[in-house]
C-alpha cells in the first residue's frame, strides 16, 4: 500500500497542543497522535515489537515520527536507523518482513508496542528473536524475603521479627 501524498510538516505547538520533545523530522503524522508522544533528545521513541499472536519479543527498534506515520498508514513496519540515519522498511532487503497488526502507545507515550506477523527471523543475526540470550538472575516469589544481591550477600529485614 503506498503512502498517500500529504505535504510533510513539522507539528506546530499550540496552545491545546505543547511543543514536542526532541528534534522532530518532518513528518506526515497525525497531529493528534504526534502530540502524544514523549520523544527522546534525538527526537524518537522505542518500539518494542512482538509477535501478534504468541506474544514472543522479537526486537526493539526505534521510530520518530514520520516512520510511525508509515507504519501506521502502510500497515509495514517502519523504524529510523541511528547509526544509517535513514528509514528502513523491516524485510525490505531480507525478505523479513513485519505485517503490522496493531500499535499501542504506552501510558507515559515514550514507548510503542507494535504487533507484527514476522516473517521469517527478526533479528539480524538470523535468530527468530533479537532476545536470545538469557542473563542469570536471583528470582523470587511475592510475599518471600528478597535474597538482597546475586550471591544473597544482603541482609533483609522482616518488619514482623522478633514481634511478641
Amino acid at each position: 500500500m503506498p503512502v498517500p501524498d500529504a505535504p510533510v510538516t513539522g507539528v506546530p505547538a499550540s496552545p491545546n497542543r505543547p511543543a514536542p520533545t526532541g528534534p522532530v523530522r518532518p513528518s506526515r503524522l497525525d497531529p493528534d497522535i504526534a502530540a502524544r508522544l514523549r520523544r527522546g533528545a534525538d527526537g524518537l521513541v522505542a518500539a518494542v515489537v512482538r509477535q501478534h499472536d504468541s506474544g514472543e519479543v522479537l526486537m526493539v527498534a526505534w521510530m520518530d515520527d514520520e516512520a510511525l506515520h508509515r507504519t501506521l498508514t502502510t500497515g509495514r513496519a517502519t523504524y529510523w536507523s541511528r547509526s544509517r540515519q535513514e528509514y528502513w522498511v523491516k524485510g525490505a532487503t531480507s525478505g523479513h518482513h513485519q505485517y503490522v497488526r496493531s500499535v499501542a502507545l504506552d501510558c507515559d507515550g515514550d514507548a510503542l508496542l507494535v504487533d507484527v506477523d514476522q516473517v521469517g527471523p527478526a533479528c539480524h543475526t538470523g535468530r527468530r528473536s533479537c532476545f536470545a540470550e538469557d542473563l542469570p538472575v536471583v528470582t523470587g516469589r511475592p510475599g518471600e524475603p528478597s535474597l538482597g544481591g546475586p550471591a544473597g550477600d544482603l541482609p533483609t529485614t522482616d518488619p514482623g521479627a522478633g514481634a511478641a
